[in-house]
């Protein structure tokens, strides 16, 4: 699988250093998303507490990382250029890309010259990335810097790098009725999960990977983002074990999921797009199948291309699971 949010990050994970096949350390700044305009100009304030000034709202834009592209694209501004076009093809199904998009290189080291080269209004990155690349690439480019992740308070994060983005991009009218969309769908979600009794129930969600014979299982624990999205549907996540605290993910292999054996009813979610660990690197696997929600039957792999570091398309689509799930 790709592993992450940030490949380098599973592999650091896996070695015990949580965060991640998908992350880092974020910078410490408080994130204004409130857009500045006077005449053409509108100047926005990132999460590196920095102002940002553009002549006028970006069009043509680059995204560096897969969550900040689909956030893009729902607001219908095509990226010209995306880091690993063929990954975000296998993990982000919400938005998909036109087969015009240029691909600027990894998202763990794109093409300062394949960036530059495509003449971008502005280029969108997340914080996980550092400063090294935003000050290279603002030589040439405006840059805003997403947050991306923070596991204290990742809902109310996606929406503000949500907003900032779509002030940038002069889309502010049309982010208000996405995420009252999102909102709408939470809502909806919510009462049906209580109406079919399933209110306060558990539920966990993992993805994972293998090398050799040995399978390591990443848990999306307390403040992962579809953490919060499954806990505003009225659901109480049943994983308790260590995470960091940017992703709110936590690395474990099949006997630390014994945590879970006295979760009866549990409803245990998870992220495969590529290769499926669970069903094929755990098959045969006693302690897995003496689980109680694999001997209940009660696991659910997600549509392919679920991206559970997304944005508000993505957070539609893992609900709609979700909620699927606990009302069929």
């Amino acid at each position: 699988m790709s592993r992450t949010p940030l490949v380098r990050a599973t592999v650091l994970a896996a070695a015990g250093v949580l965060l991640a096949g998908a992350c880092g350390t974020t910078e410490e700044a408080t994130t204004n998303t409130s857009a500045e305009t006077s005449g053409e100009k509108i100047t926005v304030t990132d999460s590196r507490g920095k102002k940002v000034t553009l002549d006028e709202p970006a069009d043509n834009v680059v995204g560096l990382e897969w969550g900040e592209v689909e956030m893009l694209t729902t607001l219908g501004v095509e990226p010209v250029g995306v880091a690993d076009t063929k990954g975000y093809e296998t993990w982000v199904a919400a938005e998909p890309l036109s087969e015009d998009v240029t691909d600027v290189g990894t998202r763990g080291e794109p093409s300062v010259d394949a960036i530059v080269a495509l003449q971008p209004d502005l280029v969108v990155m997340e914080a996980e990335r550092g400063s090294a690349l935003v000050k290279q690439i603002e030589k040439y480019v405006p840059v805003i810097v997403t947050e991306g992740s923070d596991a204290s308070r990742n809902l109310d994060r996606m929406r503000e790098d949500f907003t900032m983005i779509a002030e940038a991009v002069g889309k502010t009218d049309e982010a208000d009725k996405v995420l009252e969309d999102l909102d709408t769908t939470l809502a909806e979600g919510r009462e049906q999960i209580a109406e079919a009794g399933a209110e306060g129930q558990k539920f966990a969600m993992a993805d994972g990977w293998q090398e050799g014979s040995n399978v390591s299982i990443r848990m999306f624990g307390e403040g992962a983002l579809v953490s919060d999205l499954a806990e505003e549907l009225g659901l109480v996540n049943a994983w308790t074990g260590k995470v960091d605290g940017t992703w709110g993910l936590g690395t474990t292999d099949v006997e630390g999921m014994t945590a879970l054996k006295d979760e009866k009813d549990l409803q245990f979610f998870y992220s495969a797009s590529e290769d499926d660990v669970f069903a094929e690197g755990l098959e045969d696997n006693a302690i897995w199948e003496g689980l109680p929600f694999v001997e209940q039957g009660n696991l659910h792999k997600l549509t392919d291309g679920t991206w559970t570091f997304g944005g508000p398309a993505s957070a539609e689509m893992f609900v709609d699971q979700v909620v699927e799930a606990y009302t069929s």
